[in-house]
């Protein structure tokens, strides 16, 4: 039995002037699902953000909402909610009354009203601070109340547009926990905006990666992170290594290829790619050193070293060519290959990743 969808969007485009935002751009959100779109800049997540919540309009495509058309439905009438990155709340109201506001619009009656408050912000860990003003809290605080005040009307989705990146680092990474919590914890669809690739990684269920107006993939975080469709899903999230390799032959989902390092080797590929050159893509932790290496390991030099605690970053030279290699600290001992050293160096040809253009 296939999984009911909240929400629909169905071959959306959306030109500004001369620039087109979206080119007929199709997909769906489960119901009860942690979604998130990512990309950088000017790929079009936000517009399609807007898009669900009311504040554009499509120039092409229809948007359902639990199966109902509403593109030509106001956004307050949506039963769709927005968590701003501003946050947005009233300045001049207490917390309680900040979440209370779009309940009192709604025309619930005072009991209900009180008790909806209550249990918000006590989910939201703030009931302490129920009678303070939004000036008095701090960025992770006036955040949960946003939160609150979204979640309180009972909305069929709520979308959160890049509501992290206000927020210094270790905040935004508890609060990356209690995001995800909420939204198990409510069911409510959450759809999340960010241009950060490990915040997607972290919380999502799914991740629509965009670029260029267009989805280039859909997928859970491993399938976006561990099978990446084309060039730019796999330069965009996380870091990676492209190998300018030649394709000898390509069948049922792998290819044989020759690599930069004269290895002849077998690789997962997306597509069946006809024969000559195309591109290899190997994440730097992928990438077997020294008595970790398998055994059709080849030779490489130490080029520079990072020493980051945990892991080791290097940079390696063979062939004319220069990668990336990563490589955890698993011992007291730390780092022991040495800067202008020769390593032995490989990697599982599952591991890397035959890219489409």
């Amino acid at each position: 039995m296939s999984q009911q969808n909240a929400i629909e969007v169905q071959k959306v485009s959306k030109r500004f002037g001369s620039y087109q935002a979206l080119h007929s751009v199709s997909f769906n959100i489960r119901s009860n699902e942690f979604f998130t779109m990512l990309g950088p800049s000017g790929c079009g997540k936000t517009t399609l953000l807007r898009m669900i919540a009311g504040f554009e309009t499509p120039d092409t495509g229809q948007i359902l909402l639990n199966q109902r058309d509403i593109v030509d439905i106001p956004p307050h009438k949506r039963h769709v909610n927005t968590v701003f990155q501003s946050y947005a709340l009233f300045p001049h109201m207490t917390l309680e009354q900040n979440v209370a506001f779009g309940l009192e619009n709604l025309g619930w009656d005072k009991a209900r009203r009180q008790a909806r408050v209550g249990e918000m912000l006590e989910r939201v860990h703030m009931s302490a601070f129920a009678n303070r003003k939004p000036a008095q809290l701090s960025g992770g605080q006036r955040q949960r109340v946003a939160l609150a005040r979204a979640l309180a009307p009972e909305p069929e989705v709520l979308l959160l547009d890049e509501p992290l990146s206000a927020l210094d680092l270790k905040l935004r990474q508890a609060m990356r926990d209690e995001l995800r919590a909420l939204q198990r914890d409510t069911g409510i669809t959450f759809v999340f905006v960010t241009h950060d690739q490990e915040e997607a990684l972290d919380m999502s269920d799914r991740i629509a990666v965009l670029g260029s107006g267009e989805v280039q993939q859909l997928g859970t975080p491993t399938e976006i992170y561990e099978e990446p469709v084309n060039r730019f899903v796999a330069d965009f999230v996380g870091e990676t290594n492209f190998l300018e390799v030649q394709v000898l032959e390509s069948a049922s989902g792998r290819a044989t290829i020759r690599t930069p390092f004269d290895q002849v080797i077998q690789v997962p590929s997306p597509v069946n790619m006809p024969a000559g050159p195309a591109t290899l893509s190997v994440r730097p932790e992928k990438i077997n050193l020294g008595d970790q290496a398998p055994q059709s390991a080849f030779d490489a030099k130490v080029v520079n070293k990072n020493y980051m605690g945990g892991y080791t970053h290097y940079l390696l030279s063979a062939g004319g060519v220069e990668f990336r290699a990563s490589r955890r600290n698993a011992s007291r001992d730390g780092d022991t290959i040495s800067l202008g050293s020769t390593v032995s160096v490989g990697f599982h040809e599952n591991a890397a990743r035959l890219l489409a253009s």
